[in-house]
């Protein structure tokens, strides 16, 4: 094995067991790091990772244009050998960090895709879901993820003693492994005591997670996405319309009737506010677009 797969894996092992990040983190972690490898031993010829440089690094990103990648792209590749090379100087392999001269591309501040609040009244009041498992599943998952915010991770792997019917909330595993507390309404308690029991009488249905198919099996991504992506088309033309996209749209909305900053960050599970700051720009432009259609002088 070469120095260079041994520190990467010591890497990877560190995010993994003490970091705690999610299964698709990782795999972009490794990948990145796969390619910067291979970069570097085909063109440098370097064994030891101590050996790298900024030039090589630089040398890597330029060799990115090809594939036409994203700013936003390239810079969570820098953001990736930025975390290595860190870890690595906290384990004493390196002396010098070589991301320290590299700066991340400037990107434009996309502001997030939602759905409007009209639409997502007309979703869950007029859209007619067919009264089998699947329908009862389809709109208990819209339901879930445009009143908690929670994420797809988060909904797929939920169980049910997580569910607190006394103190009207759900307890949900974030990211690293962080613990946060959702209220949610008496309808949606009462929609999910339902399902469980309805799910209690099914034959070998996974009884360690909230959530399963006609099979009683547990959900996986994709089959939540489809879900999710199925029923938005009915109420929205937007593009995105992803279980990320009601994640948006239950922030947006908290913000534009007014919701502290700091309540929409615990409610989310970020970790600095910085993350949450963007909702501020959806409710900022909602008054601008009020002001522009209502004020004579605008």
């Amino acid at each position: 094995m070469s120095g260079h797969q041994q520190n990467t894996e010591a890497f990877i092992d560190y995010l993994k067991f003490q970091k705690r990040y999610s299964h698709y983190t990782i795999i972009s972690y490794t990948t990145d790091l796969k390619s910067f490898f291979s970069f570097i031993e085909l063109n440098f010829t370097v064994s030891k990772v101590s050996r790298i440089t900024s030039a090589m690094v630089r040398s890597w990103l330029a060799s990115l244009k090809e594939y036409k990648l994203t700013s936003r792209s390239v810079n969570r590749k820098i953001s990736t050998l930025r975390s290595f090379f860190k870890y690595l100087l906290r384990q004493q392999v390196i002396t010098t960090n070589p991301l320290t001269q590299i700066t991340a591309l400037k990107t434009s501040k996309r502001l997030p895709s939602f759905v409007e609040e009209q639409e997502m009244d007309d979703l869950l009041n007029l859209v007619q879901f067919h009264e089998t498992w699947e329908g009862e599943t389809d709109k208990l998952i819209i339901n879930l993820f445009y009143n908690a915010g929670i994420r797809l991770s988060e909904l797929i792997n939920l169980k049910p003693g997580q569910v607190n019917y006394q103190q009207q909330s759900i307890k949900v595993l974030g990211k690293g492994n962080k613990e946060r507390i959702i209220p949610v309404s008496d309808e949606l308690l009462a929609d999910l005591s339902n399902y469980l029991k309805k799910k209690s009488a099914k034959v070998g249905a996974d009884n360690s997670v909230v959530f399963v198919t006609e099979k009683g099996l547990k959900l996986y991504p994709k089959y939540v996405y489809n879900i999710v992506n199925k029923y938005l088309a009915t109420v929205t033309t937007n593009k995105k319309k992803s279980p990320h996209t009601l994640r948006h749209t239950f922030a947006t909305h908290l913000a534009n009737n007014g919701a502290d900053i700091n309540a929409v960050k615990e409610l989310l599970g970020h970790s600095s506010l910085a993350a949450t700051q963007i909702y501020v720009h959806n409710s900022i432009q909602k008054l601008k677009d009020v002001h522009k259609k209502a004020h004579p002088k605008a």
